[in-house]
């Protein structure tokens, strides 16, 4: 799927709900749960998320792949773990902030 900032994506297998904030240049598939993520609302899980693939997205929180270029916020949570092209999306880390001194 081509991505473009400002992308919503719904899990079809969980409540989860991401953003695209940074969309990579070529194609990426976006699952949540082990299935892929649509650009329509579903209107409710029509199946059960893979938890062997770890944790659900956490509300508020940033996802990202430094190596494509890709960072996702995700807007809703769910049991289902973020992966792009069924490698797991991970947590993006706080950036430090300056000393005060």
């Amino acid at each position: 799927m081509q991505l473009r900032p400002g992308m919503k994506l719904f899990s079809t297998v969980c409540d989860a709900q991401v953003v695209v904030v940074k969309a990579p240049a070529a194609e990426v598939e976006i699952a949540c749960g082990g299935a892929p993520m649509v650009e329509e609302d579903p209107g409710g899980a029509s199946g059960e998320p893979d938890t062997a693939l770890g944790e659900g997205p956490a509300l508020g929180k940033r996802y990202a792949d430094d190596e494509r270029g890709l960072e996702l916020l995700c807007s809703r949570a769910g049991t289902g773990a973020l992966t792009v092209d069924g490698e797991p999306l991970l947590l993006k880390g706080a950036k430090p902030l300056p000393s005060s001194d």
